[in-house]
């Protein structure tokens, strides 16, 4: 895997990232200064998954973190494969990714008696990933951490990078820390027991890789979108492991998110503020990024830095991947006091990620009062 992340020059930070990809194994390296780990990405993965645990080294137990619904899917043959000391619940919905969580978990893991030399398995989607590396961070102020992502969006994002945390009601995330796994077992055939509108909630995460950096993922994804939303296999061979490389590649350069790592944003500032307005009840995550998208590339129009038919594009693209959940009515005034409470912002200052061309996004801060109240109030419409 080759690629570059350049400043594209002109006012603010910009990022092409010009990669070209070349994956000759299923191990997928994530060479971060805290600790390399690889991201095993591979049909049939899972079945391995005891044997890939086990050869992070000695351990002296196991713990695995899961939700409900995805260990009633996956939980007996994980548990013959893993035999882990003890397994906790807790539901995988945004709502759940509270400090309560938190509480009840760290409880559970003093009770099976974990200690620094134990590995925690987190299987599930985001929210199970988010909560339980929460958890792994903070413990005995660091357990080692698996993730066993079994969402489209866990695989293709959340469960890379080291990102971690829990909501506030103030907004996102606002709680958490980096804190790097040891390993990522993605297997793509636990994808075909998601519902159809989880599958699509990922895809708009893949198509923000597209507009990163990725031209001919865009354009495949142009061409062959039907396909890749019924989970055609060879769609879905082709697309995972470039995404996960694309990830990999950003991460790696930074780690910490002070520099490119930023570019990863793109559509977030207005997705997590459409999260937070509704609660975090209406949407799926990847379905208020997919918001996001459409709002970055209209911004982005009416600030004079993307072009109508590439701002028609990325619209177009995202609208291909099916119906989104309507926008609810709401005064620019909310939108952007959402937006201030993300920790994007700057000294309460709004900074977006904004695209230039598919392949190219900028970092954007003091955007025109006008522009942004036209897009919050047309958005949805």
């Amino acid at each position: 895997m080759r690629g570059a992340a350049a400043p594209c020059g002109g006012r603010g930070a910009c990022y092409s990232f010009r990669v070209s990809f070349r994956i000759d194994m299923a191990a997928i390296p994530v060479e971060v200064p805290s600790g390399p780990y690889s991201v095993e990405c591979e049909r049939g993965s899972l079945r391995r998954a005891g044997e890939l645990v086990r050869g992070l080294g000695p351990l002296s137990g196991m713990v695995v973190l899961s939700s409900p619904r995805v260990w009633k899917l996956w939980g007996t043959a994980l548990r013959k494969r893993l035999a882990p000391a003890a397994v906790h619940l807790f539901p995988d919905g945004e709502a759940a990714k509270t400090l309560a969580t938190l509480d009840k978990i760290y409880r559970g893991l003093a009770g099976a008696r974990v200690d620094r030399r134990s590995v925690i398995v987190a299987v599930g989607g985001g929210v199970v990933g988010d909560v339980a590396g929460f958890a792994a961070a903070t413990y005995l102020r660091g357990v080692r951490l698996v993730h066993v992502p079994t969402t489209l969006v866990a695989q293709v994002d959340s469960a890379i990078g080291g990102k971690t945390g829990v909501n506030l009601p103030a907004g996102k995330n606002l709680v958490g820390a980096f804190y790097q796994p040891a390993l990522v077992i993605v297997d793509p055939e636990v994808l075909r027991t998601l519902p159809p509108r989880q599958f699509r909630s990922g895809i708009y995460e893949v198509i923000k890789y597209a507009i990163l950096g990725d031209q001919l993922l865009f354009e495949f994804l142009e061409n062959r979108m039907d396909r890749f939303v019924r989970q055609d296999r060879a769609a879905l061979d082709w697309v995972l492991p470039r995404c996960i490389a694309a990830k990999a590649r950003i991460v790696s350069m930074d780690e910490r998110e002070s520099g490119p790592r930023e570019a990863l944003n793109l559509g977030h500032t207005f997705g997590h503020a459409l999260e937070a307005l509704t609660g975090y009840r209406h949407f799926l995550h990847g379905e208020a990024v997919g918001w996001g998208l459409v709002a970055a590339a209209r911004l982005a129009m009416a600030i004079g830095w993307l072009d109508g038919a590439e701002a028609g594009r990325v619209e177009a693209l995202v609208r291909r991947v099916g119906p989104l959940p309507a926008v609810p009515r709401n005064r620019p005034a909310r939108w952007i006091a959402a937006m201030r409470s993300d920790k994007k912002a700057r000294e309460g200052r709004l900074r977006f990620i904004l695209p230039r061309r598919v392949g190219e996004v900028r970092a954007a801060e003091n955007v025109p009062e006008e522009a942004l109240d036209k897009v919050l109030r047309g958005l949805g419409r």
